[in-house]
C-alpha cells in the first residue's frame, strides 16, 4: 500500500469537499439545523452531504476499507483491517453560527493504529497531513511542534462536553490550574484544529475528555509526526478510541499530564 499516493488523493478530495461547505456557509439555511442527542449537539444537511462525498470518493481510494463517521451515512465497522475515521465538518456549531473555525478531519487506521491522517481547516485553505514514518505538513510545508520547555510560557487549548457533565466541576479545577500557570487557554470548538495547531507550533498543548475517535484520528497522528506526544489522561496509549486526551510537544506533555492525573483520578 502506497501512503504517500493515498495522502495526496485524500488532499485532493479534502480541497473539494472543503470548496463545497465553504460555499454553504455563505449562504446557509439556518433552517435546516438538526438536533442530535444531547443538548447542543447539531447537524445540518451540509455535515451530511459532505460526508456523503467524502465517503464516495474514499471508497474509490480503498475500497476494502470500512468507516468509522460521525453522521452515520454510511454502514460503520471497525472490524476491518482499514478503516477511515470521518467527521465531515469539526466545529459544526461555529460553522452555524458563521465563525471562521471549522474542519473536515480524515484518518485511516490499520487496527487500532491510525497511519494516515489529514485535516482541512475549511476557510484558511491549509490542510495538515500525515503518514506514518514521515514528517508532518502543512500545505506541503514541514511543520513542527514548539520548543517552548515550560508551562508558564505556554498556550494552550481544550473543549468542553455536549454531554456527561459529571466530571464538569474537575475539569473546572484543572483550567482554573493551567490558567494560573500559562499564557491562556483558548477554546476553539474544533478538536481538530486545536490538535492542527498544536502540530503546527501555534499552540503548545490540548486536553479534552468526551471526544469521539472521528475527532481526533487524523490530528493525534500529525501531532505525533511532527514531534509532540498524545496519551489519554493515564498516560497511556487509548486516546483514539478511549475518549480523553493530552497533546502536547515534548517539553511540556509530562507537565500537563501530571497536572491533569493529579485532579481526574
Amino acid at each position: 500500500m502506497n501512503l504517500k499516493e493515498i495522502q495526496k488523493s485524500v488532499r485532493e478530495v479534502c480541497a473539494e469537499v472543503g470548496e463545497f461547505i465553504y460555499t454553504e456557509g455563505a449562504n446557509f439555511d439556518r433552517s435546516r439545523i438538526e438536533q442530535k442527542t444531547g443538548f447542543n449537539n447539531l447537524v445540518s444537511y451540509v455535515d451530511k452531504e459532505a460526508e456523503r462525498r467524502l465517503v464516495k470518493v474514499l471508497h474509490a481510494i480503498l475500497p476494502q476499507a470500512g468507516f468509522i463517521t460521525e453522521e452515520g451515512t454510511v454502514e460503520q465497522s471497525k472490524t476491518k483491517e482499514y478503516n477511515w475515521i470521518i467527521d465531515p465538518l469539526d466545529g459544526t456549531t461555529n460553522f452555524l453560527h458563521g465563525l471562521p473555525i471549522y474542519a473536515i478531519s480524515i484518518g485511516l487506521s490499520r487496527g487500532d493504529k491510525v497511519v494516515l491522517g489529514a485535516i482541512f481547516h475549511v476557510v484558511r485553505k491549509e490542510c495538515f497531513h500525515a503518514i506514518e514514518n514521515d514528517d508532518a505538513y502543512c500545505n506541503n510545508q514541514i511543520i513542527r511542534v514548539s520548543t517552548i520547555p515550560t508551562l508558564n510560557e505556554s498556550l494552550l487549548a481544550t473543549g468542553f462536553p455536549y454531554y456527561h457533565f459529571d466530571k464538569g466541576e474537575v475539569y473546572l479545577d484543572i483550567i482554573k490550574e493551567f490558567l494560573e500557570h500559562t499564557h491562556g487557554i483558548r477554546r476553539l470548538g474544533s478538536a481538530a484544529i486545536d490538535l492542527a495547531y498544536v502540530a503546527a507550533g501555534r499552540l503548545e498543548g490540548f486536553f479534552e475528555y468526551n471526544l469521539n475517535p472521528w475527532d481526533v484520528a487524523a490530528g493525534t497522528l500529525i501531532v505525533q509526526q511532527a514531534g509532540g506526544k498524545v496519551t489519554d489522561f493515564k498516560g497511556g496509549n487509548n486516546f483514539v478510541f478511549g475518549g480523553e486526551l493530552c497533546a502536547a510537544n515534548g517539553n511540556m506533555h509530562g507537565e500537563m499530564l501530571k497536572l491533569i492525573k493529579n485532579k481526574w483520578y
